[in-house]
């Protein structure tokens, strides 16, 4: 090799496999002969330049002669190729053979054995730094490569990496260091076999955490290979890193890590950047000394630790401020390391030595740090443009564009191919609020997911490799969703993200909450506690109000299911028993009070446009169906419960198992016995839901049998009706009707119920009849709520109105005012209105909008208040007189984000369009591009804004020249400050007539939709309702008058006589 002085690589090399000959010519001169070339060198002296001759000629004496490299040779290739090395312009052959790396001019002088240098790869160390380009770092010079493509880059650094690996062979140091078994992990994550150590800091880390350490600087960690540096390794040493071992060490360094900043394998570099800068150099989590602080002590301690084997003592007292030179005031040991020494202690003396130079380290840091996601992926995707709403018609090919997208370091990242630096966009990992996996064949994709931002952004992305899809979603998910949420990871969710949710008995303060929704499952992670699952089918109501949230708030942005298309809406509705709610419905709460007597039930038809109009609300919203005596006849709900078993998917029995029953019910068997224990059998293998609502039909049809002597239907009517319906045969064969017959008689034994219980059921439904039969009222249905509303003004006027699920605004404004005895003249706009004491503001409820969802939504700060709408008359002549709903205008506009806590902004002047579909912000009159847009239908619009506010148009604070509207997700108040009143009321109007289609008042007013209504039975079962709303106190007296006369109630609150 042909050397400068200055530097540690050669400027040539030659093969010797390739030298024919070597021999001494002239004055100190000798010549080395190759087949193509001869080279004439020059020694120093006689004696030198005869030595270097004779090791030549010995290096080829007897060996084979090359012309050209061949894979027998020396430097057979383990990989090789052209590479360009940055500085240089050029590119370089490169040969990669056991554990060197080569570099040639170019291929020709490769195969005559002529190259440049020769890179020894145990000193080496590979870093990715490029899509094409890696670095092959050493202690003397860093090497820069640039390979043809990045395929082609990752198998040159694969092929390096097994040179490095080749190199460190020599293994015995790390074999000891390893027998201490907690050496075997590192020190910082946790990885296995770390090959690395921080010998003054006495902890063995893994190749990735030594890299950290080396950023740290050697004053602070003074990082050593445990198999490439085997001189640094004395017997001492080792004999150190054996007594102290990782677990100690990290009693010490690493006794105060919180859960949330600890590393693991799988950390990114920047997580370890940090955790290991805040361990080690600001001593974060270390477990401080009782002598911290006095330095004085601390070096008195040290000086008399240093005389015994403590070295763990030692490490805590060097690194919590001990001065590692200080005097001992011996002469003849005048510091820690001669004392250590005299008193033959060389692990003391070896743990000293490496300190000598360490720097202090710095104070701790209070402040935790958040860790950001460690997920990697990359690859090409098809990216349509972001959008501003959720996707709702399907995206042709046409519309994707073909990205080169990348995760790394929690950013989510999109370029324009794979060779440009610069993306086109990202998305921090923080930012996504919600991740959305889509049907198959949705859009042109068939295979697409949804990214959802905080900015209201939607990024739609597709690729026709359905296991493509399925490892972008996951490593998304897996780098925005956090450590303690991790569970939900694991489900095959749709959708997945973080939400606003208010929950409990808490429903004033919402939190942030994370959630995922697999099928009909809602799995639900709260801070603090367990993942918890919300069956959808069997919520009790499921409703959407104006701000798109449903009863647990959640948006209509992240969870599009509220608006018609998931399980909820499309899936079979279920009661808590796991019965199909119909069933449910059916035969557990209503025929047995409308008409289980009633002579031919199940035989006879029902009217045909009714009962399909019952299974149409059967099928999209069963839980707001409320069968009532007079307005639904028994005919039309027993004919209801039949079409419903006839048009089951499946059928109650399942296509699968339906042949087994109905062979062992068609099959002569002389033992009962044997006939219901192959029953029982089947009956166990169906589905839960099936089980369950089958066993509620039969107990049903067991009922209704019993009371045959008045409604003509015994067990064999009853299977003649629902044989054929139930296993949905032609009915031609009876073998379906045996069946029946056969689960109806053997009920008890099939089902094992319990007899006593049954007998209850009958006596029930016996004393119901007794009562129809005295001409009683029938019971209601249960489930309502009481709650207090006030008439006028809080102050007075309390009343307690018991609202059940269907109850619109309109009847309970009618309710309150027939309790108060109240006449309705022409032209009188009474309302109901949600009062916002806290927000100042006040909003209408529209006279068709259900109340019991505001009742649930509003907090103890807002309240219920029935009084007349003085707009509602210029509301109804200025909609009169304007042919479309829309409107536009300048208006001042600021946000306020009071559930983030975030800074209020102050007003600006704005352009507003409003039509029929969306409310868009323009910067001004001249503007083509919106800044903001919101759906109408989703804002829940208010009027008045809080005072502390001070809106501009309004400088005595008029109440009625603001409107305030609200859009999830996240809780913001919008206000738009008008100039004048009639301003105000006009962009209202036009709120209103969108959001309910021009339906903004009863055509013919509130006389004519004037009804009388009883005094609300106030138990339910034996369980006095209680009021929802009002103070404390309150509450309690209302409970305790209504358990005693509710009347005692109006007359107690009529505050108007």
């Amino acid at each position: 090799m042909l050397f400068d002085t200055n530097d540690v690589y050669s400027k040539g090399i030659i093969s010797t496999a390739f030298i024919t000959n070597v021999t001494t010519v002239g004055e100190l001169k000798f010549e080395v002969v190759t087949n193509n070339r001869t080279f004439i060198f020059r020694a120093e002296s006689e004696a030198e330049r005869n030595e270097w001759v004779t090791v030549l000629q010995d290096c080829t004496s007897g060996r084979q002669r090359h012309t050209v490299m061949n894979p027998g040779s020396p430097l057979a290739p383990d990989y090789q190729g052209y590479l360009e090395l940055k500085g240089l312009r050029s590119k370089l052959y490169t040969v990669v053979a056991s554990d060197k790396v080569f570099l040639y001019k170019n291929i020709d002088d490769y195969r005559i054995g002529l190259g440049i240098t020769s890179i020894e790869m145990n000193v080496g160390n590979i870093k990715v730094s490029d899509r094409r380009s890696f670095d092959l770092t050493t202690p003397y010079r860093i090497f820069s490569f640039i390979a043809e493509s990045e395929q082609m880059r990752e198998q040159w650094v694969n092929a390096m990496r097994d040179a490095i690996g080749e190199a460190l062979s020599n293994s015995e140091v790390a074999e000891r260091i390893w027998a201490e078994s907690s050496n075997s992990l590192c020190a910082d994550c946790e990885a296995p076999k770390p090959e690395w150590a921080a010998i003054n800091l006495c902890v063995v880390v893994c190749k990735q955490c030594a890299g950290e350490h080396r950023g740290l600087g050697p004053s602070i960690s003074k990082v050593r290979s445990l198999k490439m540096d085997k001189k640094v390794w004395t017997e001492e040493l080792i004999q150190l890193f054996l007594v102290i071992g990782n677990e100690r060490a990290n009693s010490f360094w690493a006794a105060n890590v919180p859960p949330s900043e600890a590393l693991s394998p799988s950390s990114c570099s920047e997580e370890r950047r940090r955790f290991i800068s805040n361990k080690y150099r600001q001593g974060k989590y270390r477990r401080y000394h009782a002598l911290y602080g006095n330095q004085r002590e601390l070096n008195h301690a040290l000086c008399i630790n240093v005389q015994c084997s403590d070295v763990l003592e030692t490490l805590s007292l060097i690194f919590c401020g001990a001065d590692v030179n200080c005097s001992t005031g011996l002469e003849s040991q005048p510091s820690p390391l001669s004392l250590a020494t005299a008193h033959s202690q060389p692990l003391q003396a070896e743990l000293l030595n490496h300190n000598l130079n360490t720097e202090e380290v710095d104070a701790m840091d209070p402040e935790p740090y958040p860790l950001p996601p460690s997920v990697s992926h990359n690859g090409f995707l098809f990216k349509t443009a972001s959008m501003a709403r959720p996707v709702t018609e399907r995206k042709a090919k046409e519309e994707f564009s073909r990205r080169w997208c990348t995760l790394n370091d929690g950013v989510f990242s999109y370029y324009e191919s794979d060779k440009n630096s610069n993306p086109n966009g990202a998305l921090k990992a923080s930012e996504i609020v919600c991740l959305a996996s889509d049907n198959d064949d949705r859009h042109g994709y068939n295979n697409t997911f949804e990214i959802y931002t905080e900015s209201e952004r939607l990024y739609l992305f597709g690729t026709d490799d359905s296991e493509v899809k399925s490892q972008w979603v996951k490593s998304i998910a897996k780098a925005f969703i956090p450590v303690s949420a991790e569970p939900l990871l694991r489900l095959n969710s749709e959708r997945i993200g973080k939400l606003m949710c208010k929950d409990g008995l808490n429903l004033q303060r919402s939190k942030v909450g994370w959630f995922a929704l697999e099928g009909s499952v809602l799995h639900v992670y709260l801070e603090g506690s367990q993942v918890e699952e919300i069956h959808l089918r069997k919520l009790n109501e499921l409703c959407q109000s104006l701000q798109c949230n449903i009863t647990i708030k959640f948006e209509e942005l992240l969870f599009s299911f509220v608006s018609g298309e998931r399980a909820v809406s499309s899936g079979l509705s279920l009661c808590l028993c796991n019965i199909l709610l119909c069933v449910f419905l059916c035969v557990l709460v209503n025929v047995p009070s409308l008409g289980m007597v009633s002579e031919g039930i199940y035989r006879k038809s029902g009217v045909n446009s009714r009962v399909a109009a019952l299974c149409e609300r059967f099928r999209h919203d069963a839980r707001s169906l409320c069968l009532r005596e007079g307005e639904h006849q028994v005919d039309d709900v027993s004919n209801t419960l039949k079409r419903f078993f006839r048009e089951l998917k499946e059928g109650v029995f399942t296509t699968q198992d339906s042949p087994s029953w109905l062979s062992t019910a068609s099959k002569t068997i002389q033992d009962e016995s044997t006939k219901i224990s192959q029953y029982k059998q089947f009956l166990n293998k169906l589905p839960h839901v099936n089980k369950a609502t089958l066993q509620a039909l039969i107990e049903h049809l067991y009922c209704v049998q019993h009371f045959s002597d008045d409604n003509q239907m015994n067990n064999h009517n009853l299977a003649i009706v629902f044989g054929p319906t139930l296993f949905q045969t032609d009915g031609k064969d009876y073998a379906a009707g045996r069946a029946i017959e056969d689960l109806i008689e053997h009920y008890k034994l099939i089902f094992e119920v319990d007899e006593q219980q049954l007998n209850k059921q009958i006596e029930v439904i016996e004393v119901i009849h007794k009562m129809r039969n005295l001409k009683n009222p029938p019971s209601e249905r249960g489930g309502d709520f009481i709650c207090t509303v006030y008439l006028e003004e809080k102050a007075s006027g309390e009343r307690h109105v018991k609202i059940p699920g269907s109850m619109t605004a309109l009847e309970l404004t009618l309710e309150i005012l027939d309790q108060r005895n109240i006449p309705i003249k022409d032209k009188d706009y009474w309302s109901c209105w949600e009062i916002c004491c806290k927000e100042e503001m006040e909003r209408p409820l529209h006279y068709q909008e259900r109340v019991l969802p505001i009742v649930h939504s509003i907090g103890t700060e807002s309240h219920l208040l029935i009084k007349k709408h003085a707009a509602m008359e210029a509301i109804t002549l200025y909609l009169s007189s304007k042919p479309d709903a829309s409107k536009h205008g300048m208006i001042k506009f600021r946000e306020e984000r009071s559930i983030l806590g975030l800074g209020l902004t102050s007003f600006h002047e704005r352009y507003f369009i409003l039509n029929y579909n969306s409310l868009r912000m323009y910067k001004d009159v001249r503007s083509n591009r919106p800044e903001r847009e919101w759906p109408v239908k989703n804002l829940k619009v208010y009027l008045g804004i809080k005072k502390k506010l001070r809106p501009p148009t309004c400088p005595q604070f008029d109440f009625y020249r603001t409107v305030c509207f609200t859009y999830l997700p996240l809780f913001i108040c919008r206000y738009l400050c008008c100039e004048t009143q009639s301003e105000m009321r006009e962009w209202y109007a036009t709120f209103l007539s969108i959001q309910y289609d021009g339906n903004v008042w009863p055509q013919d007013g509130l006389q004519h939709k004037r009804v009388s209504r009883e005094l609300p039975d106030t138990r339910h079962g034996n369980v006095s309702l209680i009021p929802l709303r009002g103070s404390e106190n309150e509450m309690r007296n209302s409970v305790a008058a209504f358990s005693q006369d509710q009347l005692a109630v109006s007359q107690s609150t009529n505050h108007w006589e």
